[in-house]
């Protein structure tokens, strides 16, 4: 490791893209999370996801409530990030899908683990040269936002000690792992009590690989390189889920002057290093902010790097701040009797309290909205205030530097100050909400604030999205960085060996490489696009698997075209068109017509003669084609082979069902016959 770095960080915070991540003492590592194309990995479920929405969840899938509680881990702690969860005062109510049961419910033990599941984690390991472990040992890591029924995910780790090579250079693989997913969200419900929370039980217990790489990655770019090579080594298998959200990347962001974050929800590659680059900038704001709030109280300075932290002086610091910053709330609801503001009269009236919380000193520095040179929003405290009430369940609050503005007026803003007994150098937070609700948004206000003379907290953050993309790059608090303590045995799940010849088995059958499917492509007749294509949607084994039997180009084409049907369908329907029974231009419509079913060819034949798609008979063809071009001889005579296009289209439509290649051959003939 570099030694310490003792002088000021250098960079503007308003044109991150300009920072330089050696000079910042930038680190960084991946986590990758890979959904497995198999079943639920503990109970025996299909792995089936269902394309619903909350207005769009059939009625008779089975509903149930739960609340759950933070437990103690195996040391006999609480994990914080369970403690924090615990005090949001939420309830939870699972949609059972037809893929959910007993197990997914938590009304039944878990199953031992899906095999293929287990072979694909060990593919991978091999893949990325990582060491089995010599007993697999499910565990028990507690999650306690409501996506998992039981209040833990169960994972279990499969490989250390591994590498991934990239063109920047190789980033170590610290441990692979297997892992359960968790359930997905349809909805929040504000309540009088708290928030509901409405989960699908469909994803829940589909087999996920974890894999967490070293701090090796020496910038922001060298991050996205890293998560594409990630993903190209898990796609190798061609045993892993596809499309959106079937691969989720959480980013380990620090700076010297920072702490470690970590980032979630950055599932489009392309904004990794805008991201990362925006943490950067968050992280070299609050440090400097920090020591300006230190200088002002003859604090110590806060070292331009964590590792020089002295615990003694940081809690020197923490009490000076406590006593600067005291847990004080005050019901400020009558200052706002004739308040214009359409929001705070609606929340009044509903039974809300306006809650104030005075801030000492922090006048002026919570900030105002302000954009980078990109176009992002710069790091303000007012917006991580914001961000830690927002955890509470409120939809936000208000700070003093930027009133009067939301129809609070000047005059509300002077009988707050006055009621609080505020000078001009202090500032306050505004919370209108349920008393319960706004006293837990203000308590986790102030301990943020409290931490605006410290260095960042460790935390997880997540990617601010607005209309399913990110918004800006920006990210926003969403728990505390968990610790040790949330891990425990799972005792419902017995241990088994991973034994020698199990891992040499997986050695010695390994998938083939990028470039061997390209070598194996090329023997083929299709073109570079085509082959490209199949690749791309990995498509090339049921090319292959088929192609002896079909003539290469059609059967590339067929597939391509429709992906996601039925490879024995289509080749089925490919044959009956190569055997004259069927136009080339019906084989898409009679495909779908069939769906999944696979009827025989006979029975292609007769849909297709009994729905027109039957080929005219050649001889009549070459009739009427010949009768076409002898009418428009002046237009053939004019224009040669250039009348083939205008008159293409005639010709298709006076003889209806035909295959369109060989119309073309006839009509080219017809042409050069009349043109001679």
């Amino acid at each position: 490791m570099a030694d310490p770095i003792v002088t000021e960080p250098v960079g503007d915070v308003d044109n991150p893209s300009a920072f330089s991540p050696d000079e910042l003492g930038f680190m960084c590592g991946i986590e990758v999370h890979q959904q497995l194309a198999t079943g639920k990995l503990h109970s025996r479920q299909p792995g089936v996801l269902y394309d619903v929405t909350i207005d769009t969840v059939p009625d008779q899938w089975p509903r149930f409530q739960r609340r759950l509680r933070a437990a103690r881990g195996e040391g006999g702690a609480i994990d914080i990030a369970a403690r924090f969860e615990s005090r949001r005062n939420r309830s939870f109510v699972y949609v059972q899908s037809p893929n959910a049961g007993l197990i997914e419910l938590d009304e039944q033990p878990p199953l031992p683990h899906d095999r293929d599941a287990v072979e694909i984690a060990l593919t991978v390991s091999a893949l990325l040269e990582a060491k089995p472990v010599t007993m697999l040992q499910t565990m028990r890591k507690t999650v306690v936002d409501g996506s998992n029924t039981s209040g833990f995910q169960r994972t279990s780790l499969i490989s250390v000690d591994g590498v991934l090579q990239t063109k920047t250079g190789p980033v170590g693989i610290d441990v692979l792992c297997l892992e359960e997913d968790s359930a997905r969200k349809l909805d929040t419900v504000s309540t009088a009590n708290g928030e509901k929370v409405i989960y699908n039980l469909d994803r829940l217990g589909l087999p996920l690989i974890e894999i967490a790489t070293s701090p090796d990655v020496v910038s922001p770019e060298h991050a996205q390189e890293t998560s594409k090579a990630l993903g190209r080594c898990l796609r190798q298998t061609r045993k892993v889920r596809r499309g959106l959200g079937s691969i989720r990347q959480d980013l380990n962001v620090s700076l010297a002057c920072g702490d470690r974050v970590e980032i979630k929800g950055c599932q489009d590659l392309s904004w990794i290093p805008r991201i990362i680059r925006l943490e950067m900038a968050r992280q070299l704001h609050f440090y400097r902010l920090a020591n300006e709030l230190r200088q002002s109280m003859d604090l110590p300075p806060l070292p331009p790097d964590r590792r020089l932290d002295d615990p003694s002086v940081e809690q020197e610091v923490s009490l000076s701040v406590h006593k600067r910053l005291p847990l004080v709330l005050e019901d400020v609801s009558q200052c706002f009797a004739a308040c214009d503001s359409q929001m705070v009269k609606s929340g009044l009236d509903k039974g809300s309290v306006m809650l104030a919380l005075p801030l000492p000193g922090l006048s002026g520095k919570f900030g105002v909205k302000a954009m980078d040179v990109e176009g992002a929003q710069l790091p303000r405290l007012g917006r991580e205030l914001a961000g830690a009430a927002k955890l509470a369940g409120v939809k936000g609050v208000f700070h003093s530097d930027e009133l009067p503005a939301y129809g609070i007026d000047l005059e509300q803003v002077n009988l707050v100050r006055a009621q609080l007994s505020l000078d001009d150098a202090d500032g306050f937070v505004l919370c209108l909400a349920p008393k319960w609700q706004a006293e837990l948004a203000l308590e986790s206000v102030l301990d943020r604030a409290r931490m605006a003379w410290h260095r960042i907290a460790q935390e997880v953050r997540n990617v601010v999205v607005k209309k399913g993309a990110p918004e800006d790059g920006t990210t926003s608090p969403m728990r505390p960085l968990p610790g040790g303590a949330r891990m425990y045995p799972e005792t419902d799940v017995p241990v088994f060996a991973l034994t020698d010849e199990r891992w040499q088995s997986v050695v010695d059958n390994m998938p083939m490489t990028d470039d061997e499917r390209k070598l194996r492509l090329s023997s083929y007749d299709i073109s570079d696009d085509q082959g490209q294509q199949l690749l791309a949607r990995e498509l090339d084994d049921t090319f292959v698997h088929f192609a002896n039997d079909l003539p290469h180009k059609g059967w590339a084409s067929v597939l391509l075209e429709n992906d996601t049907a039925n490879p024995e369908l289509c080749a089925a329907v490919l044959q009956v068109k190569e055997a004259g029974l069927i136009t080339r231009e019906s084989i898409n419509e009679i495909i779908e017509h069939f769906d999944s079913n696979l009827p025989t060819k006979e029975e292609i034949a007769q849909y297709g003669e009994a729905n027109g798609f039957k080929p005219a008979d050649e001889g009549d063809l070459s009739a009427i084609i010949q009768s076409i071009v002898a009418e428009r001889a002046d237009f053939v005579k004019e224009r040669g082979m250039g009348a083939m296009g205008p008159l293409m289209g005639v010709v298709m439509q006076a003889v209806g069902a035909a295959d369109g290649k060989v119309v073309s051959t006839l009509l080219r003939e017809a042409i050069q016959k009349l043109s001679e």
